[in-house]
């Protein structure tokens, strides 16, 4: 016999549980359930690579809610299942385990999974991602024999890990394929600002360096042999670089899409009845010049589970929020408002020697982003320039003693 819900929710991370929640607050009271083929209730994956990975934090105090909350609120949890087809037609979705489960609405909120390296070795114990619980857990268990630990990937998430390995006295390599870190998502500057602050705390940074393959030992990873042939020793690897959007069963199914599910507006899929949320959504972006992207951030997640869950309610409205991320490296926390891509001018407020200062970025004229670093007061007030794509003069922009929220008349 199948089992139906009136929304069933794929995925039970930010996107996934917002939804739910939303719903529940807008006043749904049909049934909603949330499935997930991770064994934990939902909780936050940005503190895996920062609080959870330095145990600053203990995973009680990252779960999204406690775990009585979906009870009282009468949405089900479904552990340890994996959806593997969706079949649009008769409306229901099958898991790994071969059962069928139905729907009124689908909500895929999947995300991604951890890219894996595609080099031999790959599969070596001690080589890592970090995309979920289970990910720190496994790390955190060959912390103590493992000395020698190389990055591949100088993002975010390669970066958070790096630095808070170096906090354990740990010696940290960093391998970046392209000319400098965080290339895809920040302007030079920014880049060698935080190449020179973990160098400072013993991280050794390697820019254009490729990786061949993992070298083994009774199949441990103990080495890591670059495209030029040297070798670096390792008793771990931690890979960060990107995901694979996990929508294989929806493309299946007829979903457009690629890298992501495609969307509309309201976060509506291509098929009947299905909506797509979060990392895994492709969509297009006003502030992306309306390009088609995938936006992985919490924001990101939040906002668009509000708009899926309003629309089926019938109260939707177009998802058209701003963007907006964060980073915490040592002592320094950086936030993102906007996207910065394709900017054609950037400018400095404040001195990067005193480690707080913002970085404003343009594209003909107007302000499309900001980096702000240690510098909480610009993140507030940029957003407001960013939302209103602010025509300033990038010379009254780089003048620290002129508060940005004073510039906002001029947009």
């Amino acid at each position: 016999m199948t089992t139906t819900h009136d929304v069933l929710i794929v995925g039970a991370g930010h996107a996934g549980a917002q939804c739910a929640i939303a719903l529940r607050q807008g006043g749904f009271t049909k049934s909603v359930a949330m499935i997930t083929e991770e064994a934990d209730y939902p909780y936050e994956r940005p503190p895996l690579s920062k609080e959870y990975l330095t145990k600053h934090k203990s995973f009680e105090r990252i779960l999204i809610r406690q775990p009585g909350f979906w009870d009282e609120r009468d949405i089900g949890v479904l552990l340890n299942q994996r959806v593997t087809r969706v079949d649009p037609g008769a409306k229901t979705v099958t898991t790994e385990d071969g059962d069928t489960i139905g729907y009124g609405t689908l909500v895929w909120a999947t995300g991604g999974a951890a890219r894996r390296l595609s080099c031999d070795g790959s599969d070596l114990v001690g080589v890592h991602g970090i995309r979920t619980r289970a990910d720190v857990d496994r790390l955190e268990a060959e912390l103590p024999t493992a000395h020698r630990v190389v990055v591949v990937g100088g993002g975010y998430i390669g970066l958070e890990a790096a630095a808070a390995l170096s906090k354990f006295g740990k010696d940290v390599t960093v391998l970046e394929a392209l000319d400098r870190v965080l290339a895809r998502v920040a302007g030079k500057e920014l880049s060698r600002f935080f190449e020179a602050e973990h160098r400072a705390h013993g991280v050794d940074v390697r820019l254009g360096v490729g990786v061949d393959r993992l070298i083994g030992g009774s199949g441990r990873v103990t080495g890591v042999q670059l495209a030029d042939s040297s070798m670096l020793p390792a008793d771990m690897v931690i890979v960060g670089i990107g995901i694979v959007p996990a929508v294989q069963p929806l493309i299946a199914a007829g979903a457009a899409g690629g890298n992501g599910v495609a969307v509309d507006d309201q976060c509506r899929t291509t098929l009947p009845d299905i909506y797509a949320v979060g990392d895994c959504a492709l969509h297009s972006n006003d502030y992306a010049d309306g390009a088609s992207i995938r936006v992985e951030s919490v924001q990101n997640a939040t906002d668009q589970a509000n708009v899926a869950a309003k629309t089926i309610m019938g109260t939707g409205h177009p998802y058209d929020a701003v963007p907006w991320f964060w980073s915490t490296q040592y002592d320094l926390k950086l936030q993102t408002v906007g996207l910065s891509t394709g900017f054609d001018t950037a400018v400095t407020r404040g001195d990067p020697a005193t480690r707080s200062f913002s970085i404003v970025y343009l594209k003909r004229g107007r302000v499309i982003a900001l980096d702000c670093v240690n510098m909480i007061k610009d993140y507030v007030q940029g957003r407001k320039l960013v939302t209103a794509r602010a025509e300033i003069d990038p010379a009254q922009l780089a003048n620290p003693g002129v508060p940005l929220k004073d510039m906002v008349p001029a947009a």
